[in-house]
């Protein structure tokens, strides 16, 4: 079976820093993928090169079988990878609902001055997804109001309108209590699984990777050091020392 996303030999320095390391990889289909490592290491660096934020100095990322690594972000959208961010990218002056419907007009390509939003996108579609991600009581409050654990749901809502097969979350907990990490998670990852929608997530909380996720990627000096099973990568002596802090 291909891989969804896959990469050979992809390296790229910032000067002196090896940020991404000759990386081979590959994400199967209905993957949960945890990727874990300290700041630094090159996660993002690599999440922003996959979702052609930043070019590789050499080496090719395939998507789906075909390669994408000069193809800009918008493109690789509209082919299915979606992404969601360490702070929510959001329409901060519109309401939540206005939100998904900016999302679904954008995918579409029904925006238009002359037309209102709600006119140009399938309000069942807006509504479901408010419902999948617990926002539909939200649906007219502004964007403003919501706290933050709310402003990471709805940055993934807007993500799902795009219709991803492949959802990138960078550190998708961070900011939020730890009191409301779990119920964030448990939101999200039924969200993704109900759209059959494979995730790839960065996150410092072991607690949360141990629980969400069937693989994990360990991250040092810009390379895997470790990928495999969670219990597996998390036992690793290097994986032990250099991220968890423990021997």
């Amino acid at each position: 079976m291909t891989a969804l996303l896959s990469t050979r030999n992809l390296c790229l320095r910032f000067g002196g820093v090896i940020a991404a390391d000759n990386i081979d990889f590959d994400l199967q289909h209905g993957e949960r993928l945890a990727v874990i490592g300290q700041n630094g290491a090159g996660k993002t660096t690599f999440i922003n090169i996959c979702t052609g934020f930043l070019k590789p100095d050499q080496g090719t990322v395939m998507f789906n079988g075909q390669d994408v690594t000069d193809r800009q972000p918008r493109h690789l959208v509209r082919m299915g990878l979606g992404r969601s961010f360490q702070l929510p990218q959001l329409f901060v002056d519109h309401t939540v609902k206005q939100c998904l419907e900016i999302a679904a007009a954008a995918r579409t390509g029904h925006m238009s001055w002359f037309v209102a939003l709600s006119d140009a996108v399938d309000v069942s579609e807006v509504n479901d997804t408010l419902r999948l991600v617990g926002l539909h009581e939200r649906a007219h409050s502004p964007v403003l109001a919501l706290p933050e654990g709310e402003r990471k749901l709805l940055d993934v809502a807007m993500a799902l309108m795009l219709k991803p097969q492949l959802m990138i979350m960078d550190e998708p907990t961070s900011g939020v209590g730890s009191d409301s990490k779990i119920q964030l998670m448990d939101t999200v990852m039924q969200a993704l699984a109900e759209r059959q929608v494979t995730s790839w997530f960065v996150e410092h909380d072991i607690d949360i990777v141990k629980r969400y996720a069937t693989r994990v990627a360990a991250w040092i000096g810009g390379r895997i050091a470790a990928d495999g099973e969670p219990d597996d990568v998390l036992q690793q002596p290097q994986v032990r020392l250099e991220i968890l802090g423990t021997r």
